[in-house]
C-alpha cells in the first residue's frame, strides 16, 4: 500500500485567532486535551470553532490499544481540583457544547467514575446552558460505576466499539465487543440520547461493517461516527487501505437507512466532530431537564394528604 497520505487527509495548518484563544486557555488551565493526544487531524478546524475535547484523569493510559497515540502505563496523577478546573476553562471558552473523554484507568476501583460525575456535575452548575457530551471507557462493565456516570446526566453519552468484532482483540486488546455494546445499551435504557463510532482502513471487511453497524443500531445507539484510521507510529497497527471519500458516503446513506438518527462519516471524521450540530438535533438540553426533573422527585416525595 502506498503510505503516503491521499489528498483528502491534508488538513489545513490553523492560524485563526479563535483557535490562539482556546489554545492559551488550555494552556493556561493545564488541561489535557484528547486534541493533542491523540494527534486529532481535526484540532485546527475545531479549536478555531470555538471547541476542544477535554480529557481528564490524566494523559497516561492504563490499556495499550495498538491503534491510539495516548501514552501507555501506570498514572501517577489523580487530580481532585480537575472538575472544577475543567468547569472554568470551559466557563471561559462559552461553550456551548463541551465534549470530556478520559484515559482509561483500570488502576482505580471505580475506573475514575467519581472524577468523571464530579466533572459533570461541575460543568452543568458553571455553564448550565452548555451541552455535555462524554466518551468514557467501559468501566470494565462494572453497571454500578456506569451507573455513577449516568447519575449526573451527561447530555450525550458516547462509548466507541472502534472497529468490527473480529478486530477487537489486536486492536482494541482489553475491551471486549459484547461489553461495549452492553454499555451502550445500558445507556439506552436509561433513556440517554447515545454515540459511537468506529474508524476504517484497519482490515476490516465489507460484511463485517454492516454487521457492526447493525448490532450498534439494536443496541438503540442514536449518532455514528466513522473515520479513517491514521497510524500515530511505526510501532501502531499498520494502516490497511486508504478509504475514499465516496466510500463513506455510502456507509453514511448505509447507517441512515437502517435506523441511525444521525451519522458524521468521512475521512477526518472523529468522536467529537461536529458534535454541537448533533447535540442541537437531539434537543440534549431538554432531555436533561426532564431526567434532573424526576431525580428531584424521587427526592423530594410527595405530601401525605390525609383524608
Amino acid at each position: 500500500m502506498n503510505n503516503r497520505k491521499p489528498e483528502w487527509l491534508r488538513a489545513k495548518l490553523p492560524t485563526s485567532v479563535e483557535y490562539k484563544a482556546v489554545r492559551e486557555i488550555v494552556d493556561t488551565n493545564d488541561l489535557h486535551t484528547v486534541c493533542k493526544s491523540a494527534q486529532c487531524p481535526n484540532m485546527g478546524e475545531c479549536w478555531s470553532r470555538g471547541t476542544a475535547t477535554v480529557m481528564i484523569l490524566g494523559n497516561i493510559c492504563t490499556r495499550s490499544c495498538t491503534f491510539c497515540a495516548i501514552n501507555t502505563g501506570r498514572p501517577t496523577e489523580l487530580d481532585l481540583g480537575e472538575p472544577a478546573r475543567v468547569a472554568e476553562s470551559i466557563a471561559k471558552m462559552n461553550l456551548k457544547h463541551a465534549v470530556i473523554t478520559s484515559v482509561a484507568r483500570d488502576d482505580l476501583k471505580d475506573g475514575g467514575a467519581s472524577v468523571w460525575a464530579a466533572t459533570i456535575r461541575a460543568i452543568h452548575h458553571r455553564s448550565p446552558e452548555c451541552a455535555v457530551e462524554v466518551l468514557t471507557a467501559d468501566f470494565r462493565g462494572q453497571q454500578e460505576y456506569l451507573d455513577l456516570v449516568l447519575d449526573a446526566c451527561p447530555d450525550i453519552f458516547n462509548h466507541n466499539l472502534e472497529t468490527v468484532e473480529r478486530l477487537q482483540r489486536p486492536i482494541r486488546k482489553t475491551a471486549r465487543y459484547d461489553r461495549s455494546l452492553w454499555v451502550l445499551k445500558h445507556a439506552k435504557s436509561r433513556g440517554f440520547t447515545t454515540k459511537s463510532g468506529i474508524m476504517l482502513g484497519i482490515g476490516e471487511k465489507e460484511e463485517e461493517i454492516k454487521q457492526v453497524l447493525q448490532d450498534m443500531q439494536k443496541a438503540g445507539v442514536d449518532i455514528l461516527t466513522i473515520g479513517q484510521y491514521l497510524q500515530p507510529s511505526k510501532k501502531h497497527q499498520p494502516i490497511d487501505r486508504w478509504v475514499k471519500p465516496e466510500e463513506f458516503a455510502e456507509w453514511k446513506e448505509y447507517a441512515v437507512n437502517i435506523g441511525f438518527g444521525a451519522c458524521e462519516s468521512g475521512p477526518l471524521v472523529r468522536s467529537s466532530y461536529h458534535a454541537e450540530e448533533q447535540s442541537a438535533m437531539f434537543d440534549v438540553r431538554a432531555r436533561r431537564k426532564a431526567m434532573l426533573d424526576a431525580q428531584q422527585a424521587v427526592k423530594e416525595p410527595a405530601d401525605i394528604v390525609s383524608v
